[in-house]
Parts: structure tokens; sequence; C-alpha cells
């Protein structure tokens, strides 16, 4: 009876601890996203976490507002009983309606949150709550793994706040869908096979097939050494399944999204050079050569990496190489045609000819880092170490990237427009020209077929109109009948300085001229009707 009253305690005890370290590594989750964001953070609802950019009067360029779009879109196309993997107002009548993919994921948990909060609060609750997730769920993997609690955190703090991870969360899908890259190791971890292979799914079907690329052999990998050395050879073909669902979807996706699209044919070796990251880059903390080729990885976390990939190897010599290899080869391949090694593998596969940004494998390396940190801070038994080990990570890792970006939430010229009709939207611009991305941000605000959109796969037919219909940003040319309402924006104009000072006051000029007529104009946006 004493015995067993003895162990009961110790597992009342367990289980009241569960919860306490649950909250502890989410609010050290939440920790981290403040710490990245910060100061930026502090004006949660006025501006976009993203990247610094100038709005000349209204809502600033940047990938942040296609991620905004795409987020909001699904839950848009629900309530209205449409298609939620479906674009319907982008780029037409010119091409068949766009496949949304970088929102089907976490769109429905997105929607309430634009209603709540309106969009830029929506969209950077969302921002913090993944960075919250990706500390979270790489914590519960390493846990899963039987590391210490201590050194469960510092893997789930430096996953969460690797540098790559952390700049590509400035407006890319791959910093919030790196977070699936935990989810799949704990889930095979858990045996969870199908819902692993339905996570590893999900990357390719996001449209991220470049990490794609390297996630699939990751979790193949993985799984197959977390099997009983009695059972390799079955280990081997359960694992071989986890990659149809993911191979599956990556064919689908490049039939159905690349193929026809602007991004048919793929990329140029030249233009991978452009965006190849240098060695010195992997250890530089600041972003003079831009957001795609930062890959710094921290000073003290791959001290800490090399360290644990040495404890690993004598003990746990599969899952030490496959780590090791995990991290190696994404930093390897982010440097490019810097290297003699990317230029042969990019001609013998295929693959590889649609990525013009090599760094795209990055969040595998990181989490690879993370984790080999983590078994580095195991061998640490006391709390006061690991906390400062957390603090000097913290510190290390820390990029200063994101600014509260400008927004403009209820714009009266776009709620002038209380009619159905098409909207033309000047300055044009090509569907691969991320100055199109402010246009998406003000469609929500009136949600409309429009003839432009932005897009990396973007059909061709519409890039052929955005060719043809350049001119019209100067004032050169007519608008078809087919459109109702036109938009001019100004702030645009100067934002992207493609045009002559004078193109914007000529654009409104020719509306004038040609029979339009002014329903309102606030701050540098002013719309026109028939």
């Amino acid at each position: 009876m004493a015995v067993r009253g003895l162990r009961g305690a110790r597992l009342r005890r367990a289980a009241r601890g569960r919860p306490g370290f649950v909250a502890l590594s989410l609010a050290l989750g939440l920790a981290a996203a403040l710490l990245a964001t910060w100061p930026a953070v502090r004006d949660l609802g006025d501006g976009y976490l993203a990247r610094p950019s100038a709005g000349f009067g209204e809502t600033a360029a940047g990938d942040h507002l296609q991620l905004g779009w795409a987020l909001w879109l699904p839950g848009h196309q629900l309530a209205n009983a449409g298609a939620p993997w479906l674009d319907p107002y982008s780029f037409q009548p010119e091409a068949d309606r766009a496949i949304n993919l970088q929102g089907w994921l976490f769109g429905l948990g997105y929607w309430p949150l634009h209603a709540l909060l309106g969009a830029v609060s929506a969209y950077n609750v969302f921002l913090l709550l993944t960075f919250v997730a990706a500390g979270a769920l790489t914590t519960w993997w390493l846990r899963e793994l039987g590391l210490p609690r201590g050194a469960a955190l510092v893997g789930g703090l430096a996953f969460a706040l690797a540098p790559y991870r952390v700049a590509q969360s400035t407006g890319h899908l791959l910093g919030p869908i790196s977070l699936l890259l935990p989810l799949c190791l704990l889930l095979v971890e858990r045996r969870r096979l199908a819902a692993a292979a339905l996570a590893l799914a999900a990357i390719p079907l996001s449209g991220q097939t470049h990490l794609a690329l390297g996630a699939i052999p990751l979790v193949v990998a993985y799984a197959w050494i977390r099997e009983p050395r009695k059972r390799l050879l079955l280990g081997l073909r359960r694992a071989a399944l986890l990659a149809l669902p993911a191979a599956g979807a990556g064919f689908a996706v490049q039939q159905l999204v690349i193929e026809g699209s602007i991004a048919d044919g793929g990329r140029s070796l030249s233009s991978v050079d452009r965006y190849s990251a240098s060695g010195s880059d992997l250890v530089d903390r600041t972003l003079d050569a831009g957001v795609e080729r930062f890959v710094f990885l921290g000073w003290l976390l791959p001290l800490l990496a090399l360290a644990g990939l040495a404890l690993l190897w004598r003990r746990r010599r599969s899952l030490a190489l496959v780590l090791g290899l995990a991290a190696l080869v994404p930093i390897v391949l982010a440097l490019g045609t810097t290297t003699p090694l990317y230029a042969p593998l990019w001609h013998v596969f295929p693959p590889l000819h649609y990525p013009r940004v090599p760094e795209r494998l990055m969040p595998i390396a990181c989490l690879a880092l993370a984790a080999l940190a983590a078994f580095a801070a195991s061998r640490i038994r006391r709390a006061p170490l690991v906390a400062v080990v957390l603090v000097a990570l913290a510190f290390d890792l820390r990029v200063p990237v994101f600014a509260a970006v400008d927004a403009d939430e209820g714009n009266r010229a776009y709620a002038a427009m209380r009619t159905d009709g098409r909207l033309f939207e000047l300055p044009v611009f090509r569907p691969d020209t991320h100055y199109g991305s402010v246009y998406l941000s003000y469609a929500m605000q009136s949600p409309r077929e429009r003839p432009q959109g932005y897009s990396t796969v973007g059909p061709t037919e519409a890039d052929g109109l955005a060719r043809r219909l350049r001119p019209l940003s100067c004032g050169r040319g007519e608008i078809s009948p087919a459109i109702s309402f036109v938009a001019i924006h100004r702030g645009l104009y100067g934002q992207s300085g493609y045009f002559g000072p004078d193109c914007a006051d000529r654009a409104e000029a020719n509306l004038v001229r040609t029979g339009w007529r002014l329903l309102e104009r606030d701050g540098a946006v002013a719309v026109y009707g028939r």
C-alpha cells in the first residue's frame, strides 16, 4: 500500500508539472516572438510587422501583403459560399481563377482573427503565434526524443529565433510554414505516421515546393532511423510511404499551378547567381545583401551544435548523421553558385531549375542546428546554467529585421465603390513585381475582379496584358469598357520609382479627358468611376 501510494504521489506531481512546463514553453515562445519583432511590436495595431518600407502616403509594398491576402481569402470565400482554395478576383477575366495555395492551411484560424481584429492586427497576431508554435513544437519533439526539459527549451528557443526563419517571417510564408518541420518529426516520433504524411504533404500544397525538396528526405530518413533495428527493412518501406502524399502533392502543384504560368520553364542559373549567399554571409548579422541572401547562423549556436553533434555521435550515431547532414546540406546549397557544387547539381537535378533563391532549404538547417544545440545543453544539469544559455542564445540570435510598416485600413476612396464592376489600378505592374502586393491589401476592402494581381506563378496571359497596358500608367491609351472603376495610387508611383515624376498627373488627366469622374480621394489614392 505504501509503495502504491508513493508511486501515485509521484504521478500526480508529474501531471502537475506537465501543464506548468507546457505553459513555460509557450511563454518562452511568446518571449521569442516579442524579442524578434521588438520594437516594432509596440505598434501592433498601427502597422504591419514586416521589412521596413515607406508607403508614400498609402500602404507600403511587401510580400507580407500577399500573405495577408492569401490568409484572408479562404474565410472570405467560405462566407460567400465559394471554394476556399480559389482566388476569384486576381487576373480576371484574362485567366482562369487562380489557386490560392498560401492561405488554405492557416486560413480557417485566420478567419476569426481578421473578423475580430481587422487586417493589420490579425496579421500581426498570426505572425506572433507562429513564433510560439515553432518553439513549442520543437520543444515537444525534443522532449519525445528523451531530452531534459531545459535542453528541450534551448532547442525550441533556437529554432523560434533562428535568424533565417525570422527574416523569412517578415513576409514570406516560408517562415511560418517552417513550423511543420518539427511537427512532422514529432508525429513520426509518436508513431503517428499517417498524420506525419499529411503534415509533410501540406508543405508543397502550401506552395513551398522548394522547402519540400529537403523536407521529404529529412522526414523519410528520420522515420527510418527511428525504427527498431530488428525492423529496419519494414521501417524503410514505412518511411518511403511517408513521402508518397508529399511527392504527389508536389507533382499536382507543378501541373496545376506552375505549368503554364510565368514560372513555367524554371529559372536560369544566372538568376540563381544573383541570390546566392557567400561564406561570409553565414556570420554576417546585417542584411546589407538583402533578405533572400541573409543566412546568418549566429555565433554561439553553431558552436553548441558542433558540441552536440560530437556528444550525439558517441551515443546515437544514426541520429547524429541525419541531423548533421540536415544542417550541412542546406547550408552548402544556400551558397549556390559561389561553390563548384551547385552548377553541376543544377544541370542533373531538374527540380533545382525552379527556385531562383537557393537558400529556401535553410529552415531545415535551422531545425537541425537547434536540435544539436539542445543535445549539447542536455549535459547541463543545473537550471540556472540552462537559463544563462537561453539568455545567451537569445542575444546571439536576435536580428533587428522587423518594422511597423505603413498600412491604410478603411480607405474612403475604395469605400466609394458601392456597386459591382471590375476595377483597374494604376500604375500597372507585371504579375511578379512585388509592388502589385499593395493592390491586394486594398482589395480586401473592396473585393472585385481585377485584371492585375501579384504572384510569381501568375498566368502568362496576365503578364502579356500588363505589358500592353503599361502605357496607361503615364496617361497613354484608353481603358477597356469592361472596367467600371479606376484607382490611381500616387504612393506607388513614388514607391516603385519606375515612372516619370509627372506620370501620375498625366494618368489622372487622361481619365478626366476620356469621361471618367472622381468618386473619392483619400490620401494618395483616388478612385474614378464612369
